[in-house]
């Protein structure tokens, strides 16, 4: 059996939730209609504190979706040099929408300084784009899935607030966030304009994602979702999913959190690998484990890659994330190098990863490395 570690996005509804996508109690949605639809968007509308909700077809497009009801074309969006929105989603709010990014760094432990954004946000000038919203992630992926806790949000509020800023909250993760820091869901987005919650992650449905805010942003991200292709029909059987996630899936993150410290324990314990995570000696905060491969493990001449040949250029060349990935794929165990660092690597725990598989994902990477 394949050990898939390369998202939290690869799960399969479980049993119940196909059960409840089968008796889902449909209609056509893009007149308002289905009734599952509108339970979801009341639903984590309710429990997020927000007035309404807007269910999207994935997390990509309610990021969309969302700035692009923030800021009109010319307009300016603040965001993180290593946030998902400007990183993975294909320059999408600069191509459909005409919004410039403004990118400032973000910090290892996924925040953006104060300071940065306040000088970030434009004077009243004809030359200049405006500002209009500021983005933050939570959890953040590139920064190792990290967590921003409910006084930094606040004080990032606080401050685009002042200055006439909305703020959009990409909380793919958000239930991995509460969960970690053992706070309402709710307490994380109270002050924030905005907020995208994905379906298809750590909670387990096979698609969707759920935009909230006020009854008047909806509104506008209603006509936008329209405009990007997003109006479905009797979607319903698929927000069934993401309500048996609500009820099923939430309180079990947990356990994902837990498998992920194993699995980085694990790592940790292999010569030549190092966990990355944020918390002490490199653990995750979530369910992401980044690491990284030694930059003196070396691929030796007789023990070498797939692929390599005596005499090539790679023979006696240290070992690629590349490399360790295509070892653990012939060790039925997938994990994705980072495209961006060719000694970094990326493994999620899920909903579909027990602990045996930890175990056995471990003993693979011991045996990709012991090649070495």
């Amino acid at each position: 059996m394949v050990i898939d570690l390369r998202s939290d996005t690869v799960t399969r509804p479980t049993n119940g939730m196909r059960e409840a996508m089968a008796a889902a109690v449909v209609g056509d949605d893009v007149y308002g209609e289905d009734p599952t639809v509108r339970a979801l968007e009341e639903t984590m509308a309710d429990t997020l504190g927000f007035e309404a909700g807007l269910f999207v077809a994935s997390g990509t497009m309610g990021n969309l979706v969302a700035v692009l009801t923030h800021a009109g074309r010319g307009d300016e969006v603040i965001i993180g040099d290593r946030s998902h929105t400007f990183l993975y989603e294909a320059g999408g709010i600069a191509a459909l929408g005409g919004v410039h990014p403004s990118t400032i760094p973000n910090y290892d432990d996924g925040t953006l300084a104060l300071d940065e954004i306040r000088a970030a946000i434009r004077p009243d000038n004809i030359h200049y784009p405006r500002s209009r919203a500021l983005c933050l992630e939570n959890t953040h992926n590139r920064c190792g899935g990290t967590v921003l806790d409910a006084d930094y949000t606040r004080s990032v509020c606080d401050l685009a607030h002042e200055h006439g800023l909305s703020v959009h909250l990409d909380g793919a993760r958000l239930f991995n966030a509460s969960t970690a820091l053992g706070v309402p869901a709710s307490s994380l987005t109270e002050p924030i304009d905005s907020v995208m919650i994905c379906l298809s992650k750590g909670l387990g449905a096979p698609v969707g994602s759920v935009l909230c805010g006020t009854r008047r942003f909806i509104d506008g991200a209603l006509r936008i979702r329209k405009m990007v292709g997003g109006g479905m029909r009797q979607v319903g059987i698929l927000a069934a999913a993401g309500m048996y996630a609500l009820s099923h899936h939430v309180k079990r993150l947990g356990d994902d959190h837990r498998r992920a410290i194993r699995l980085a324990e694990g790592i940790a314990s292999i010569p030549g690998l190092r966990p990355l995570g944020s918390a002490p000696g490199g653990m995750p905060e979530t369910n992401l484990v980044y690491f990284e491969i030694a930059a003196d493990t070396s691929n030796k001449a007789g023990e070498l890659s797939a692929g390599d040949k005596v005499g090539s250029s790679n023979a006696g060349a240290r070992l690629t994330a590349a490399e360790l990935s295509d070892r653990l794929r012939k060790l039925d165990v997938l994990a994705n190098p980072l495209g961006s660092n060719d000694r970094q690597m990326r493994m999620v725990t899920h909903l579909d990863v027990g602990d045996s598989d930890i175990d056995t994902a471990l003993a693979a990477l011991r045996s990709a490395m012991n090649r070495t």
